[in-house]
Parts: C-alpha cells; structure tokens; sequence
C-alpha cells in the first residue's frame, strides 16, 4: 500500500499533464470537430484515468508498431543470419556461473511518506463515498414522491417525441416538486421526471411563439426539453454520468480530474443541444436558445449525481447559448476532418497510457495465455522438498511446455542476476562494450568476491556475476534508455525506477519463470531483432558446457536480503543435434534458496527427463 501511495502521486501528476494536453488540443482543433467528437473525446480520458487501477499495462502504439515489424521478419528469422560462434566453454568458469556471487540487499521497509499519501486517499474516498450515498438518498426520496405524469397534452406531446426520435421502448413520465429543471434518471431502468411548476405553468401556444407572456411555459418549450432529455437517453449518457462519478470520487484530490469531470458535463450537454437541433429547423434554433435564456433562472444544476439533464450553471449555459447561436449542420468534409483529427488525439492518448501504468500498477502475475493441448503439467515435487518454486522447460520442436506448480510458473520476482544476459546485451546494442572489445579496468575498490577484484571482459563478468561490470553499463546507457529496452523485449512487468544499482536485486523489476523462458526463446532466435554478433557474444557467454554436438547455456541468480539466500535461479537452454529446449528454475524460501541449489535441481530435472546427462 505503500508503494501503491508514491505510485498513484506520480500518477496524478501525470494525469494533470494528460488533462492539460487533452483541453490544449480539444481547442485547438474546435473548428473541426463536432460537438458530439469533442464530448467523445473525454471518454479516452476516462479510459487513462482507469489504468493506474488495471492488472496489466496497455501496449503502447510504438510496440503494436513492432510487434507488426516481427510479425514481417519472422520470414527470415535470425536463425539464418546468425553465425554459430566459436563456443569456447571454460569449465571452471562455468562453475562460477553456478556458485553463489550475490550481494546482500536490505528488505524495504514501507514508505512512511507513501503509507500517509495513501492513507489520506482512503480517508478522502470513504467522505466521497458518504457524500453519494447521501445524494442517492435524496434522489431516492424524490422517486418515492415523484407522480406519473397527469397532463394529458404534456403526455401526448412526449409520445409525439418518442416517435419522433424513433424510440421504441417506453420510458416512465413523472412530475415532482424537488426538481428546477427536467432530469432523466436510471441505467437499466430510465426514467425522466419534470419540474412540477414547468406543468403548472404549461400553456399551449403556436410552435412559432416566441414570447412567453406570464412566465408560462409553451408547448414548443416543452418539446425542446423533452428532445433533449431523450437525447441524453438515446446516448446512454447515464453510463457516461455513472463513470465520471465513479472517478470523481478516485480522483477526488486531483483538481485537475475535477475540473475535466466538469467540462465533460458541459460538453454533454452542449452535444445534447447540438443532437436536439440537428431535429429541428433552422427557425427553431433562435426558440431552443430561448427556452435557455428565458428559463434560466428555474434551470439549475441537479443536486443528485446520477442524473443526466438540461440544467448547468449560468456561465455554462451561455456557452451553450453562444454554441446554439452559432450552429451550423456539419458538412461531409468538416466531419472527414473531424475524424481525423479525432483519431490522431486519440492515438497520442493511446501512446501515453502505458506511462500510468508503469507508476502505479506492480504486476506480480503473468497474464500466460497459452492453448491447454500444449501445456502439460508434471509433478517434480520430490525435487523442490523444502522450497516453494517452479520448474518450466519448453520443447522448440514440438512447441510444447513442460510445467511444475502453474501458480509460480506465473508469480512474478526479482530476477537477480539472471537480467545480466539482457544488460550485457543492452550494452552490446549500445556499443558500451563490443563482441571483441569489452574489457572494463578494475578501479581498485575492494569487492567481498575475489574473482571481482580485477579487471573483467564480458565472459569473465559472466562467468563470476561481477555486478560493478554490470553497473557500470547500466551507468554508460542511462535509466531512460535501458527502460525503453526493458519495454521492447517486454521484460516481467517492465518496471525500472528505482536505482541503476539494485533495480534488479530484490527490487521493483520482477520476471516469472514462463516469461524467463519465453524472453530466451527469442534471444536464441533473435526475435529482436539485435546486431547478429551481439547475440553470439551473449550465446558464448553463458556457455556452460559444449560437447558431442549438445551445447548448454544457463545463468543462475541469487536473491540475498538481510544476509538471508531467499531466492534461486536458473535459466538457460540446451542445444542438441535434433532439438532445443528451453528451462527455467526458481526456488524460494526463508534461507538457501540459491543459484547455485536451482542448478542443482535443474540438472537432475533435466538428467530425469533425458535431456542431459550429468
């Protein structure tokens, strides 16, 4: 909860961003979007305002761009055009790969900070809470005391406007006497109840009246208010009032949110306006602004937070009035462009969605959707005695997987030092190191494992899991850069903001097992498309053991918090004459959960199954 606090701050601020790109762009492009477009536009932002609660991280429009791009080079996949390297296997490096090169990170203790953000936004919430219930139960009471409509003409006039409308479903009639201005009111179950002194004050008139001698209410009125309320009907505008109060009280301490909520109300009723004139002729246009202005005094806003109506305040309703006044049916073209236009706000929007997520959603699961006929689950629990854990090993040719304990296959955790592969590959791209350049000088500062006290080359820092290596890269690329490589190879839940030195120690970035074998599926086929060598000089640095035409790769990674081994990996793949299979270990637990006894699983796992033999 406390994570969720400093999360949704920053969250917020970028919604406020959003909010003012949104209103920027909104006037920028007034003159071409038609009212009905400018409201719809607030529905994309109801949209982000949701993602900071949802499980999972929209894509963005640049990965749909690339996921086109694999789908297109997925022809000439890289198995062609990646050279097999010389594997140069060191068998005592790869015993190093296999020992226990962790350092010990503190466990985090709750934000004070963001415990009292986030207590604060529950205390807020519950008041907002108590407020819509308190607003329900007057809406509620004026239901109880509300009549069917008795006015005969009024009646038939709303039949007239139904038909009118092309409405066929029959929606109740009511008067009552706690309402200023008409209302419509119900999701499932509409309803539209009248101001008991506009009844009262009912005359009927010629349609071309203008004047209203008396304060009387004419029958023209009457239709115009009646086509506006059935507008708000035929647009489902109390699902709309429902999501903008839904909001309003999440967002309740965002005056940016509020007053967006407000303009989108406005904005409703502006295309309701705009809705009711495109039935009218244009003599009626000059009636409709009439029926604003000279009841403007009786028409104000509904106290009750589901109801959709013609009220607002008296600097909305001039704008309404100035809209009317100046109404013209859209031509052909000016709706083209509008719909341009409405489609390119709406791809930006898209675009930025996902930096919501990033903030303010820690995705623990992986949403593994896979066909059953390819998943078969085994039982290796005689292996993981005394570890809570997982076991996946996926067959390239028969494209098929292997899974012990589904629930941890998908829980997602720390990658510890198995993310080396993906920095030493980050850093390739970046030309930090090269294939046959990537030595690093020790700068002398003593390190608690002696294969780090010295200077290293990728396959040494592989080998020994030197972390200032790694840090040093992570230090050359910048935070921004390896977030943006994180996002294209889709990397656990693509979380990168803590700093560049513990990020993947125990840390905010989490991977499960299944992406872990998924994300080495297509290092091995270069799915991303990186430079041939760097990928080989990933390859020959993860290579534990080559002979007879089997190659193995794996790295493993420990989790130490508090001096305490708590979790174990170890990843890799193992080629054969006939086949590649992919695998993944990790074992959790208060104490020895290491790389190094997940290797030790994993080969017997494998020696078992008759993949390798020990």
């Amino acid at each position: 909860m406390a994570d969720f606090g400093i999360r949704f701050f920053l969250c917020n601020i970028f919604i406020c961003i959003i909010i003012g790109f949104l209103i920027i762009v909104k006037r920028a492009f007034k003159n071409y979007l038609t009212s009905r477009m400018q409201f719809n536009l607030w529905f994309l932002l109801l949209g982000i305002l949701a993602v900071p609660f949802v499980p999972f991280r929209p894509a963005s429009f640049t990965q749909i761009l690339a996921l086109f791009g694999a789908w297109k080079n997925a022809a000439s996949s890289n198995r062609e055009t990646i050279a097999e390297g010389i594997l140069n296997p060191n068998v005592s490096g790869a015993a190093n790969q296999m020992n226990n090169f962790a350092l010990s990170v503190s466990r985090e203790t709750p934000s004070i900070i963001g415990l009292i953000l986030c207590g604060i936004w529950l205390v807020g919430i519950l008041a907002m809470i108590l407020l819509v219930i308190k607003s329900v139960s007057r809406l509620n009471a004026m239901k109880r005391s509300a009549l069917p409509l008795q006015n005969k003409t009024v009646r038939i006039l709303y039949h007239n406007c139904l038909k009118e409308m092309r409405i066929k479903r029959k929606i109740p009639v009511y008067s009552t006497a706690f309402l200023k201005s008409p209302v419509i009111v119900g999701l499932f179950n509409p309803c539209i109840y009248l101001p008991l002194h506009l009844i009262s004050d009912f005359h009927v008139h010629d349609e071309g009246h203008k004047g209203i001698p008396g304060g009387c209410f004419t029958a023209a009125n009457m239709r115009y208010m009646l086509l506006h309320e059935l507008q708000h009907y035929r647009y489902k505008d109390a699902l709309a009032g429902f999501f903008m109060n839904f909001f309003g009280v999440l967002y309740w301490c965002n005056p940016c949110v509020w007053y967006a909520l407000k303009e989108m109300r406005n904005e409703r009723e502006v295309a309701c306006d705009t809705s009711v004139l495109k039935l009218l002729d244009e003599s009626d246009y000059e009636n409709y602004g009439n029926t604003l202005i000279n009841f403007a005094e009786k028409v104000s806003l509904t106290p009750f937070p589901f109801a959709a109506g013609i009220s607002g305040s008296m600097k909305q309703l001039q704008q309404r009035i100035a809209n009317i006044s100046s109404y013209k049916k859209p031509s052909v073209f000016r709706k083209l462009k509008g719909f341009t236009a409405f489609v390119t706000i709406s791809v930006i929007l898209f675009g930025l969605a996902p930096m919501l997520s990033t903030y303010a959603t820690e995705q623990n699961r992986y949403p593994w959707n896979i066909p059953s006929d390819k998943v078969s689950t085994i039982d290796l629990s005689a292996w993981f005695s005394g570890y809570e854990g997982s076991f996946v090993l996926y067959d390239l040719n028969g494209d098929t997987w292997n899974v012990y304990d589904m629930e941890h296959a998908t829980l997602r955790t720390s990658p510890n030092s198995t993310y080396k592969i993906y920095d030493a590959l980050f850093g390739l791209e970046e030309d930090v190191i090269a294939p046959d350049d990537s030595f690093m000088a020790w700068d002398g500062t003593n390190h608690p494992f002696e294969a780090w006290n010295g200077n290293q080359d990728l396959l040494s820092a592989m080998q020994s899991s030197v972390n200032w290596y790694f840090e040093e890269i992570d230090k050359q690329i910048g935070g921004a850069a390896i977030q943006d490589y994180v996002r294209k190879i889709g990397y656990g839940n693509e979380i990168v903001n803590a700093s560049l030195s513990a990020y993947w120690l125990q840390g905010a970035l989490k991977i499960s097992p299944v992406e872990q074998v998924e994300l080495l599926t297509a290092l091995h086929n270069n799915q991303f498309d990186f430079a041939p060598e760097n990928i080989n000089a990933i390859k020959n640095s993860i290579c534990l053991f080559s002979s007879e035409g089997k190659n193995f790769y794996g790295k493993t990674g420990t989790g130490r918090v508090d001096g305490q081994d708590v979790n174990g990996w170890f990843i890799g793949y193992i080629e054969t004459a006939g086949n590649t299979y992919f695998f993944a270990t990790n074992i959790q637990a208060a104490e020895d959960a290491t790389g190094s006894k997940a290797s030790e699983i994993s080969l017997s796992i494998l020696s078992h199954m008759g993949i390798w033999k020990q």
